[in-house]
């Protein structure tokens, strides 16, 4: 399966993905199921910036991690345990900041 990822152009998170800094997205979801649809390793990821119809950036999903049920600490721990591959803004983790997160950590980027 491929994905389209929706980048935010604000936070140049592009350009964090094709020097090599941003190595992985996070997706959540308040409820009780895991965000969006399910990823795989394997599978390819394309990303392009909001308000544009080009995609730029290929890239193939390394590892895909799922989290249910977190506590408000548990959130804030995982963002920040794995903030050095997300590179998340103050405001981006506060947006993030749900009971379910999908980690999902790339690499072959192009």
């Amino acid at each position: 399966m491929v994905h389209l990822v929706y980048c935010d152009d604000k936070s140049r998170e592009l350009s964090e993905i094709l020097d090599g800094s941003k190595t992985m997205i996070i997706r959540s979801a308040a409820g009780r199921k895991i965000p969006h649809s399910r990823v795989s390793k394997d599978e390819a990821l394309y990303f392009m910036e909001k308000e544009t119809k080009k995609i730029t950036v290929k890239a193939i999903v390394t590892d895909v991690k799922n989290y249910v049920k977190l506590s408000d600490e548990e959130i804030i721990k995982t963002i920040e345990d794995n903030n050095s591959k997300l590179q998340l803004t103050d405001k981006q983790k506060k947006r993030w900041h749900k009971k379910c997160l999908c980690l999902v950590g790339f690499g072959n980027v192009e």
